[in-house]
């Protein structure tokens, strides 16, 4: 019998994510094992174990990776006005959904790191995105406080969320015959939202 190939860490690292990525553009991640992963790279399963810990503290690169990917999608969009700035972070952000869905059901259905170096880099990147939506908000309304735009941030990302998490599962019904577009309900939602901060806070 041929004896595994052996593998430098970095070079076996490489390796495990892209046969992961191979893996998650056809296929949910709950279909994944170690044993198949190992297979496909080569080595024992004991070895991913070595290297990693878990199979779970793998699956978590593999969310590192996917969050990395979400920046990028969303790079590049600072320029515009903070309304069509907005927009097209929503655009992007379905864009990335339909494009990578079993990788995106992962970054939402699997938990992600609870402590250590994973979770610190996990938190960043995802505030990182945050960030973004809190400036364009308070660029759009200046009277806006920071603890206002963290919370309108959220607010505003979890109702994105929930129409591409329905888009993709095609939960969005029609009308006359024909399926709502999910980027027709994010505009909607975008313009009805900034409508309502337009004129800033209320006095009580």
């Amino acid at each position: 019998m041929a004896r595994p190939r052996q593998h430098a860490p970095e070079v076996l690292h490489g390796q495990v994510m892209a046969a992961c990525d191979a893996w998650l553009r056809d296929n949910p991640v709950h279909t994944l094992s170690l044993r198949s992963l190992a297979r496909e790279v080569g080595c024992a399963p004991s070895t991913l174990l070595k290297l990693y810990g878990s199979f779970g503290n793998l699956l978590q690169y593999v969310n590192v990776e996917t969050l990395g990917r979400l920046r990028v999608a969303v790079e590049g969009l600072e320029g515009a006005d903070p309304e069509p700035r907005l927009k097209a972070l929503a655009t992007a952000y379905w864009l990335f959904a339909q494009h990578e869905p079993y990788r995106w059901q992962m970054l939402f259905d699997y938990p992600l790191a609870q402590e250590g170096e994973l979770d610190q880099r996990q938190n960043d990147m995802i505030e990182g995105l945050f960030v973004r939506v809190e400036a364009a908000l308070a660029e759009y309304q200046p009277l806006m406080g920071e603890l206002e735009a963290r919370r309108m941030a959220r607010t505003l990302w979890g109702s994105v969320h929930g129409l591409v998490q329905l888009g993709l599962n095609e939960r969005l019904g029609v009308w006359q015959g024909q399926s709502l577009e999910v980027t027709e309900l994010l505009d909607q939602l975008l313009t009805t939202t900034l409508m309502g901060l337009k004129y800033g806070p209320r006095e009580p």
